[in-house]
C-alpha cells in the first residue's frame, strides 16, 4: 500500500504525539484486559503494570529490530492460562514463565541465525501464510461481536443500546478515514471512540436522572477513589516481597517457588506456548511486511524480531508480569492510516510508561464501554482479514493443490480445530497453519513436466 509516513519518516511532532495516542488506544484495552483474566484476585498481575510493561517491552523490540518494524508489543492472549497456573507461584512464578517463553524465542532465533531465513520463504509462501493472516483477523470476529453487544450487561445477554453506539464507533471511524479531511484520515480510530463516548455521556446523564438502567453505558465508578500518580504494582518488586504483607492482610496466602518441581511446573505452563505462538509470530510479520511493503523476515530478519519479541517479553514481564506479543491491533492501525512511521510507536510506548502512573487515564480506559471498544474493532480485525487475503492475489487458486492448501487452513482454523498432546494443547490457528504446510509440502509441487 502507499504509505503517508514510511519507517524511518518522522511525522511533526505535535501531530505524533496524536497518532501515538492513536496507537495507544488501538492496543490498550487487550493490554488491560490478559492480568484480568489471568488473575481475578488482583493480587500478582497490575493492570497499569502490564502497561507500563508493554511500554518498555516495545522499546527493546524497536531496538532488537533496528527501527526497522513499526509494531506495538501487548500483553499476550496465549498465555492467559499459563498465566493463571503461575499465579499459585507468585511472582516469581510468572515471571520464570515469561523467562522462559522468551528463552524459546531466543533460542529459535539464534538457529535461525545460524541457518538462515530462506527456509522460512519457502516453508510459508503467500499461498500458506495469505489464508493464515486472514484467519487471524476472522478468529477476531467473535471477540469484536461479543464487545459490540457487551453481553454481561443484561440479563438475556442482549443491549440494543449499547450495539447502537458501537455500531456508531465504527460509522465515525469509517467516516474518518474515508471522508475527512487528511489530518483526520490519520486520527480515525481516537475520532470514533471520542465521538461515541461523548454520546455515551449524554445516554448516561439521561439514565441517571430517569432511572433507565439500559442508557447507563458509561462505567463512571471506574473513577471511584481516584488518585492522580499511584505507582503500579511491578512484578520484580513483588519477587522481594514488597507487596507480601498487602496480600497476606487480605486474606490470601502469600504463593512462592518452594522448590526445583516448581520451576519444572512453570516451564511445562510457559515453554510449550511459546513453540504455539511462534507461527502467530512469523504470520503477525509477514501480515505487517506486505503492508509496509518490505520483507520483514530478511530485514531486518526473523531471528531479530523473535529476539525483539522474546526478550522484549521477558522485560515486559519485569515490569508489568505479562508477556507480551506483536499486536494485530497495531498492524490494523498502520494498514488503515498509512503510518509506518517507527517514531509513532516509540512514542505510544514511552506514552504506556508515563500513563501507567497517571490514575485517571486508567480509569478513563476502563470507563469505555467494550461496545465502543467492539465497534472500531470490526476495522482493525476486518483490515487484518482483508490484508491476509491480498496476499492471495498472486495466487491460482483455479489450481487446485493450491485450493486444497488453502481451504485447509481455513476450514480448520474457522472451525476450532485444537490438538491437545499431553498439557499442551495446539489452538486453531497453530493448528489450521500446520495443516497448511502439511498440505503445502506433499502436494503443492509443480512436477518437473509442469515446469517445462
Amino acid at each position: 500500500m502507499k504509505l503517508v509516513y514510511d519507517i524511518q519518516e518522522k511525522p511533526p511532532i505535535r501531530k505524533n504525539l496524536i497518532y501515538a495516542l492513536q496507537q495507544l488506544l488501538a492496543i490498550m484495552a487487550a493490554t488491560l484486559l490478559v492480568p484480568i483474566l489471568a488473575d481475578a484476585s488482583g493480587l500478582y498481575l497490575d493492570q497499569p503494570a502490564a502497561l507500563c510493561g508493554a511500554g518498555f517491552g516495545t522499546l527493546f523490540y524497536i531496538f532488537a529490530t533496528r527501527r526497522q518494524s513499526p509494531v506495538f508489543l501487548g500483553s499476550s492472549f496465549a498465555f492467559i492460562a499459563p498465566l493463571a497456573g503461575a499465579c499459585s507461584f507468585g511472582f516469581l512464578g510468572i515471571f520464570l514463565g515469561a523467562l522462559f517463553a522468551g528463552l524459546v524465542y531466543v533460542v529459535i532465533a539464534l538457529i535461525i541465525k545460524a541457518t538462515g531465513s530462506g527456509w522460512v520463504n519457502k516453508l510459508l509462501p503467500p499461498v500458506v501464510i495469505g489464508p493464515t493472516v486472514a484467519l487471524i483477523g476472522l478468529s477476531l470476529c467473535g471477540s469484536a461481536m461479543n464487545n459490540l453487544q457487551n453481553i454481561a450487561v443484561s440479563a438475556d445477554n442482549y443491549s440494543l443500546v449499547h450495539i447502537c453506539l458501537g455500531l456508531f464507533a465504527f460509522l465515525v471511524t469509517v467516516w474518518a478515514s474515508v471522508k475527512g479531511s487528511k489530518g483526520i484520515k490519520m486520527i480515525p480510530f481516537i475520532i470514533g471512540i471520542a465521538a461515541a463516548y461523548v454520546v455515551g455521556l449524554i445516554l448516561t446523564a439521561i439514565g441517571n436522572a430517569t432511572g433507565a438502567e439500559a442508557l447507563k453505558v458509561i462505567n463512571l465508578s471506574a473513577y471511584d477513589n481516584l488518585s492522580i500518580i499511584k505507582a503500579p504494582r511491578f512484578t520484580f518488586l513483588g519477587i522481594f516481597g514488597v507487596y507480601d504483607a498487602a496480600i497476606t492482610e487480605s486474606g490470601a496466602d502469600v504463593a512462592r517457588i518452594a522448590g526445583f518441581s516448581d520451576v519444572l511446573n512453570v516451564f511445562i505452563l510457559f515453554a510449550p506456548v511459546a513453540f504455539v505462538t511462534l507461527a502467530e509470530h512469523i504470520a503477525d510479520h509477514k501480515n505487517l511486511g506486505s503492508i509496509i511493503n518490505r520483507d520483514l523476515i530478511t530485514n531486518p530478519g526473523l531471528d531479530k524480531t523473535l529476539i525483539g519479541d522474546g526478550v522484549g517479553s521477558i522485560v515486559g514481564s519485569f515490569f508489568g508480569g505479562c508477556p507480551n506479543t506483536t499486536y494485530g491491533e497495531s498492524v490494523g492501525c498502520v494498514a488503515i492510516t498509512g503510518n509506518a512511521s517507527v517514531s509513532t510507536i516509540v512514542i505510544a510506548a514511552i506514552y504506556c510508561i508515563v500513563l501507567s502512573f497517571f490514575g485517571p487515564f486508567t480509569a478513563f480506559v476502563n470507563s469505555i464501554p467494550t461496545c465502543i471498544t467492539g465497534g472500531v474493532c470490526i476495522a482493525l480485525y476486518g483490515f487484518i482479514a482483508v490484508s491476509g487475503l491480498k496476499m492471495l492475489q498472486p495466487v491460482n487458486l483455479g489450481e487446485n493443490r493450491n485450493l486444497f492448501v488453502v481451504a485447509a487452513i481455513q476450514v480448520c482454523g474457522i472451525g476450532g480445530l485444537s490438538i491437545k498432546l499431553g498439557n499442551v494443547t495446539i489452538e486453531p490457528i497453530a493448528a489450521a497453519l500446520i495443516m497448511g504446510i502439511i498440505v503445502n509440502v506433499l502436494f503443492n509441487k509443480e512436477s518437473r513436466t509442469e515446469k517445462l
